[in-house]
């Protein structure tokens, strides 16, 4: 006759036991969070990154209130160091900086990086979307000079040697100088709705823009390919409102109008920064 054999927990089994399933639970929370962990990443990942781009008589540093809100969203940020030496010079330098970035791309360009971005995008088939920051929006052929001008109103009009101080920069060209805004016009002509104590501070740091940058003809413009939005403070002093709308509504761009002065992702970084997402969040 077959015995059947009952097996019975004694206190002591029964703790191992449940040490045994508590190990076990334990072993499969790292897979969990991992996974968790992983889902946030691909998100991240499917984040197009941002490339910030400076204009004439600024840095990096100008995006500051953007690149923290942008970081905060998720977003990878690169403000460049606009090299400010002449336009096809510096559209080529941001086209080999955007060669090294892997995914999706949107350009973000400021008053003369506006000009840089349109020369940098054309034929990179990564950049997904172009943001204008109270910017130039040339077609090909237009230089930055003249379309300042084009339409009344700038405070970098009329006679350039009451506007900038010109200095002689070494290797170069022939009447070509480094161009700074006079100190005593630039809180009002270019930092106009900014704290005057920030504005001399921005009026000591400025870095200066080539003559010979401004006076460059514009090449294929990749706003014809690329969608494109514009952010235009209605209180500019240097980039004057009508020639603002003019170019935004030439490259098609989709506008966004705030009551600022030329300097808007400083006064208004949230605004800037909404309509960033906005671009960014219609490629992702």
């Amino acid at each position: 006759m077959s015995t059947l054999l009952v097996f019975r927990p004694t206190r002591k089994w029964s703790t191992v036991l449940l040490a045994f399933l508590a190990v076990a639970a334990l072993a499969l929370l790292p897979t969990q969070v991992g996974s968790s962990v992983n889902a946030s990443n691909a998100r991240n990942q499917s984040k197009p990154t941002i490339v910030l781009v400076h204009g004439a008589w600024a840095d990096g540093s100008s995006w500051t209130g953007v690149v923290s809100r942008l970081q905060d969203e998720g977003f990878t940020v690169i403000a460049e160091a606009n090299p400010l030496r002449g336009l096809l010079s510096d559209s080529a330098y941001l086209a080999a900086i955007l060669a090294t970035i892997s995914g999706p791309l949107v350009l973000v360009g400021h008053s003369y990086g506006g000009a840089v971005i349109t020369n940098a995008a054309t034929g990179n088939s990564n950049v997904k979307a172009l943001v204008y920051v109270d910017a130039f929006i040339p077609d090909q052929g237009e230089t930055v000079l003249k379309l300042n001008v084009a339409q009344p109103g700038s405070c970098l009009g009329g006679d350039p040697t009451q506007v900038f101080n010109f200095v002689k920069f070494p290797g170069a060209p022939n009447g070509d100088f480094d161009l700074y805004v006079k100190p005593a016009l630039f809180p009002n002509c270019f930092a106009n709705g900014i704290p005057s104590d920030e504005a001399a501070v921005l009026a000591s740091e400025q870095r200066p823009l080539t003559l010979s940058a401004g006076s460059t003809p514009s090449g294929t413009p990749a706003w014809k390919t690329i969608p494109s939005w514009s952010v235009i403070g209605t209180l500019d002093n240097v980039l004057p409102l009508a020639e603002q709308r003019i170019m935004s509504q030439r490259a098609n761009a989709r506008i966004t109008e705030i009551p600022a002065g030329h300097l808007s992702m400083i006064s208004q970084p949230q605004t800037v920064t909404r309509v960033i997402e906005q671009a960014a969040g219609d490629n992702e």
